[in-house]
This record gives C-alpha cells, structure tokens and sequence, in this order.
C-alpha cells in the first residue's frame, strides 16, 4: 500500500447553498432540516486523497465519520499472511468509520482509495453531538447499519454455500447495488475494480474471476466495454444466482 497523499483540510463552507445540497443526497442525513444541515456543513472539513491512498488503518483509534464526495474507497481487512480480504466497495454520498465513532473502539477494518477520493470528514465529538440533538439522523444510522448487516449475512451466506458462479455473481451484484447505475433494467458499474479486488471480495482467484465472467458474457448476462461492466437484465440475474 501506498503511504496516505492528503491535501490539507478544508472547511466546506465555500458554497453554503452547494455543501448543503451534497450532505442532503448523504442517506443519514436526507430527512433533516436544512437548519441542522448548515450545522453539519460547518463543522465538517474535506480531504482529497490520491489513488492508492490509505485513508484509515485497521486498529488505529476512531476520530471521525467520513462520507465520500467523490471517488471510490475499498474496504479492507488482511489476515496473519497479509492476505487482503475486501469486504466492501464504496462511492459518492457513502460513509465510513462509523463503528468505532459509536463504540469508542478501534477500527474493524482498514480504508483505501482505490480512485482519487475526496471525502468529508466529521470529528467524533461533533458526531456524537448531532445524534443527541437530531434524532432523525440517529435513526437513519440505525436503517443504513441494518442494511449493512443484511449485506454481510449474504456474503458470509454465498462464501460458504455457493459454487464459484455463485460467489462471482454475489460480487457483481453487491457493486451493481454499491456503485451501479440502473437505466431501464439495466446496470453499468462504471470503473470496475481489479480482477484481483474482484477475487478477495469473492475469495476465489483472478482465473477463476476471468473464467466466470466470461461466461456470464456468452450467456448475454453480462457486457464488458472497457473497464465498464453492464448487467443487461438486473432483475433476471439477481433472480438466478441469489
């Protein structure tokens, strides 16, 4: 991993009326008041990361909640070998580092940006502040963990109990439903990962990867064109391999 390149913080209160609008797409924080929106705009800063980056270490202490602007992010865990394991891929209006902001304990997992990223970052204490004062916001973090949870149960699910086709197919999904644009019926995952990203998130290797998507590109499942992955019929795809 490359060692983090992070341009200085910056409040993001150039453009009131812009920073606003971009925190409202945020889902914990769509149901607020426009009020409480400018409180968050101004105690948070922006940082801008290069490709590569890490932005947070597994096991080092939470300070802060980070919503992405712009950019991808993967998060990752690597075991005693330093073997990397992906657990999930982020983008725009996502967050992380909400876990040790709750607990107070240190971090699950390590955050690299695998495109530049800029990101806004809220201090722990500020965070914390806005739950108390903001219920709604309290409750949407609820909805949004909820659903992570959901997420993990069927990729702990398809790791254990599916076939390689199975597993790959799982991936593709969980990036279509992450990162996926959806245009009648069909979905285009821009900027695909690596085969090798592709891989840890299925626990299988780059051949396999290769082998299985290739295949679901002769049976018309799939397009490739470049690094953009298109699902053609989402629904028909989800329905036969979940």
């Amino acid at each position: 991993m490359n060692l983090p390149s992070v341009a200085p913080g910056q409040p993001l209160t150039s453009d009131l009326g812009e920073a606003m609008e971009f925190i409202r797409n945020v889902p914990i924080f769509s149901e607020i008041e426009a009020s409480e929106l400018a409180k968050i705009v101004r105690v948070g800063v922006r940082k801008k990361y290069k490709k590569g980056s890490i932005i947070l270490l597994e096991e080092e202490t939470g300070a802060a909640l980070f919503v992405i602007i712009s950019g991808k992010v993967k998060i990752v865990r690597t075991d005693d070998d330093g073997r990397e394991v992906i657990l999930s891929i982020l983008g725009e209006n996502d967050f992380f580092g909400e876990m040790s902001i709750l607990d107070g304990l240190a971090r699950s997992a390590s955050v690299v940006a695998i495109t530049k990223t800029e990101l806004f970052m809220i201090h722990r204490r500020d965070f914390l502040k806005l739950l108390q004062d903001v219920p709604a916001v309290a409750v949407s973090l609820l909805k949004e963990l909820t659903m992570r949870l959901r997420k993990a149960d069927a990729q702990i699910k398809s790791l254990s109990l599916k076939d390689a086709a199975g597993r790959v197919a799982n991936v593709i999904l969980q990036l279509a439903d992450d990162i996926g644009t959806i245009r009648k019926g069909r979905v285009e995952i821009d900027e695909l990962p690596l085969q090798q990203d592709l891989a840890n998130m299925a626990g299988t290797s780059r051949e396999t990867i290769s082998r299985v998507v290739h295949m679901f590109i002769k049976k018309n499942h799939l397009e490739l064109q470049g690094n953009k992955l298109i699902i053609n019929d989402y629904e028909k795809f989800k329905s036969l391999y979940t």
